[in-house]
């Protein structure tokens, strides 16, 4: 499936009291996805993706922070999404994007749920725009 055009191919805040957003699903502790935002302080995953998977990511605790590069209005821009506990992100398929957690006191603690149950991870060089049949 190729990438959403425009604002719906950006991680997205989730309203509070959006449909689905009273469900949270929870890991044991020792099966922590790889690819959910770091947990320990001043961290920060390498620029990927999760191929055709859509991403749900619910703030536990902590400020993690997601970075996705927005070129909806022709030139390419990092974006920043700065979170609290409660937040939760919807990030889209196809998506490159990082975690981070810039504070060096706080761990940050999410929840991830993914539509696919592969847990797909494309590890790319540097944040990009994906061209069109990307995979």
């Amino acid at each position: 499936m190729p990438p959403l055009p425009g604002p719906a191919r950006r991680p997205q805040p989730v309203p509070a009291g959006s449909p689905g957003t009273n469900t949270v699903f929870r890991r044991p502790r020792s099966a922590r996805p790889a690819t959910s935002a770091p947990r320990s302080s001043a961290a920060s995953s390498s620029d990927h993706r999760h191929g055709e998977s859509e991403t749900a990511i619910h703030v536990v605790s902590g400020h993690p922070e997601f970075v996705f590069l927005d070129d909806s209005e022709g030139g390419a821009e990092e974006v920043r999404l700065r979170t609290s506990p409660g937040d939760r992100i919807f990030v889209p398929p196809f998506v490159p994007h990082r975690e981070e957690n810039p504070d060096p006191a706080e761990e940050a603690v999410v929840v991830v749920a993914r539509s696919t149950q592969e847990a797909i991870v494309v590890n790319l060089p540097r944040l990009y725009a994906p061209e069109a049949g990307d995979a």
